[in-house]
């Protein structure tokens, strides 16, 4: 075998194996390629799946919208809790200072 055949044969099998491998892609494609009724059920997930992040979008929104309301309702009654207590704490003390007002006052008599 000269040269010039050896370059022929070398052309023709690296030919055939590019026609193999053409059709071999070809085949895979077309064994694996969805039809028209996958496609149809894709379309559908995919509406089912943008209706479904709307929804979650929709219910995210709706409870950072209470937790606001919550945590200003939380922050309404810290404040009331402080002043009712403030209060309750000058209540006693002049409770306190009334007992001492009577018992001085019995104490003279």
């Amino acid at each position: 075998m000269n040269r010039s055949e050896f370059v022929a044969a070398t052309a023709i099998i690296l030919f055939a194996a590019f026609v193999l491998g053409w059709f071999a892609c070809w085949l895979l494609g077309r064994l694996t390629r969805p039809g028209q009724s996958e496609i149809g059920e894709l379309h559908k997930l995919a509406a089912a799946l943008q209706d479904a992040e709307g929804r979650r979008d929709a219910a995210e929104a709706r409870l950072a919208e209470r937790e606001a309301a919550m945590a200003g309702r939380l922050a309404g009654s810290e404040a009331e809790l402080r002043a009712t207590m403030e209060a309750l704490r000058d209540a006693r003390s002049e409770v306190e200072e009334l007992r001492d007002y009577i018992e001085r006052a019995l104490a003279r008599r």
